[in-house]
């Protein structure tokens, strides 16, 4: 009598498959799981032990249970780092995810050129960091470029004025002509404020004015000092709360991070299906309502996974604060990040116990901030 194979026959060969198949898969994670297991993993847990004792780098450490943690609370640079990695981080993030999102709603519409701008904005994301801070350093110098420009603006203000008054009282009387002509004639075109064609006429009648004024000397430019602000080495702050070398860093690092984020939302503005717009059109809705009602919620899931890189890698930014060094003063710039660093490597005085304390602090910190994310928008996680 013949033995036939049944379906819950064991398949040795097939096992001896999924056994290579397997191998396989773990030879090709090896290096990464290597990786994770010593400079994470690995780190992580010295890290923590080192928390407990009064490591120097070069002697052998003491075991000082909670010391390390209650000297950190008492130590007055460490509040100030905290304070500045808060405001950082959570200014950044909105401007940063604010700014992505307005960007990405623009280089998703129909214009010439579109791959171009696209690449253009996308470059700052691809340079060096470095090469950033240094080019904002010069900008915003004493004599810099940034300066210059206040100093122009202010010098000819009337002229400015004189631009924008003109041309916007243009860019409303031609529109409301237009309005006119359109209900005369009983059609159903419908007319921006920003027509684009009407906005050129507007804005070369505002230029046609300020050169006749000039000509005609009503307008002269002010007699004004040169204006000499200092954006780095300062240590006013704004609203006596943010100190204006932290803004000059927020502002570079929402400069080089939008384009990165302006990817993932673009992404998300491609699935939105047409059909919800044409229906919203079909409603009225206006370009304002739709974007409100349509694409905002449309584009829950990405805001939230952008806030939450975007929080997480705020509150570990070092880089720039590293760069600027001295060029600003140490309480206005220091982040948790860089005082980790400067109490780790400080030559001969290496106070690497307190340093691990406050890595703990910050990795606590950052699980904390992910986990309120998650419990606020818990429909966003679960999707």
């Amino acid at each position: 009598m013949l033995k036939t194979r049944t379906k819950d026959t064991p398949n040795p060969s097939g096992k001896k498959q999924t056994g290579k198949d397997t191998f396989t898969a773990y030879l090709f994670l090896a290096p990464f799981l290597l990786t994770l297991l010593v400079f994470f993993f690995y780190g992580f847990v010295r890290a923590v032990y080192f928390s407990f004792t009064d490591y120097d780098l070069f002697n052998p450490p003491k075991w000082m249970g909670f010391r390390s943690y209650l000297n950190i609370f008492q130590d007055d640079k460490f509040r100030i780092a905290l304070i500045n990695t808060l405001l950082f981080s959570f200014l950044t993030t909105a401007l940063q995810t604010a700014g992505a999102l307005l960007l990405a709603v623009v280089l998703n519409q129909r214009i010439r050129g579109l791959m171009f701008f696209r690449s253009a904005y996308y470059m700052p994301s691809i340079t060096s960091s470095v090469v950033i801070t240094l080019v904002f350093l010069w900008l915003f110098q004493k004599k810099g470029i940034a300066n210059y420009l206040t100093t122009q603006f202010t010098q000819y203000t009337p002229h400015i004025l004189l631009f924008v008054g003109v041309t916007v009282l243009a860019q409303i009387l031609q529109v409301l002509l237009e309005k006119a002509k359109i209900r005369q004639a009983k059609s159903s075109f419908q007319i921006s404020w920003f027509d684009p064609l009407l906005l050129w006429i507007s804005v070369a009648i505002g230029g046609i004015a300020v050169l006749v004024a000039s000509f005609m000397g009503w307008i002269q430019p002010r007699d004004v000092a040169s204006f000499d602000f200092d954006w780095v080495y300062n240590t006013d702050k704004l609203f006596g709360l943010l100190p204006i070398p932290l803004l000059f860093i927020i502002l570079m690092n929402t400069f080089t991070t939008i384009p990165t984020l302006m990817l993932f939302f673009l992404a998300g503005l491609q699935g939105i299906s047409s059909s919800l717009y044409e229906a919203a059109e079909l409603d009225g809705a206006t370009p304002w309502q739709k974007f409100r009602y349509v694409t905002v919620p449309q584009l829950q899931p990405v805001t939230f996974y952008a806030v939450t890189i975007s929080l997480i890698g705020t509150l570990q930014m070092f880089d720039q604060v590293k760069v600027i060094g001295d060029a600003a003063p140490l309480d206005s710039i220091i982040t948790l990040s860089y005082y980790i660093y400067n109490y780790s490597f400080r030559g001969g005085s290496s106070l690497a116990g307190m340093a691990s304390a406050a890595a703990m602090i910050l990795a606590a910190l950052t699980l904390l901030v992910v986990l309120l994310q998650r419990q606020f928008f818990k429909d966003e996680v679960n999707r």
